[in-house]
């Protein structure tokens, strides 16, 4: 039985991964180079490699979708700088029963990102603003531990996705 409550789970996790939207038509004007800082992790529950992967999450992709040149330190045409301001898993879907009991186990990421344009016509396109995600585990499947890194991959993949579109996309 748990065999197969594995199963159904990675396959929904594939399922709901081949069905993101791609963006390809970023808008990158006048830009050649971005600085992408660490993230700090100040939220209030830290995993230690949190910061690491959002950072190279939205690397990753400004790599694969743009032809900006990501710069290590100094000063680019555009930078991102953020903070991993919130980091928690509760209970949802309370299933009714003399005793209630949750259904799900719910994991949120939300990150506070700083973009700055620095070429001088579109600054107007820097931001500042909070971007927040999350992933539902069901009760009585594997254990969450195990769960837990492919969680936070897909989440780090939505919001590097909402961060890369809200910077290049104006979204």
């Amino acid at each position: 039985m748990m065999k197969i409550k594995i199963f159904v789970f990675i396959l929904l996790t594939s399922v709901f991964s081949a069905c993101s939207y791609k963006f390809s038509g970023a808008s990158t004007t006048g830009l050649k180079t971005v600085v992408v800082r660490v993230f700090e992790n100040n939220a209030p529950l830290v995993v230690p490699t949190l910061s690491n992967q959002i950072t190279e999450s939205l690397k990753t992709r400004i790599r694969n979708q743009t032809k900006l040149i990501i710069s290590p330190t100094g000063e680019g045409d555009a930078s991102f700088e953020g903070k991993i301001t919130g980091y928690d898993i509760k209970p949802v879907a309370l299933q009714n029963s003399a005793t209630p009991t949750s259904g799900a186990n719910r994991l949120t990421i939300t990150v506070s990102v700083k973009y700055k344009n620095n070429i001088k016509e579109h600054e107007k396109e820097s931001f500042e603003e909070s971007f927040t995600k999350f992933f539902d585990f069901p009760v009585g499947g594997a254990p969450i531990q195990t769960l837990l890194p492919g969680a936070i991959e897909n989440i780090n993949k939505q919001l590097s996705e909402d961060i890369f579109n809200r910077a290049f996309a104006q979204w």
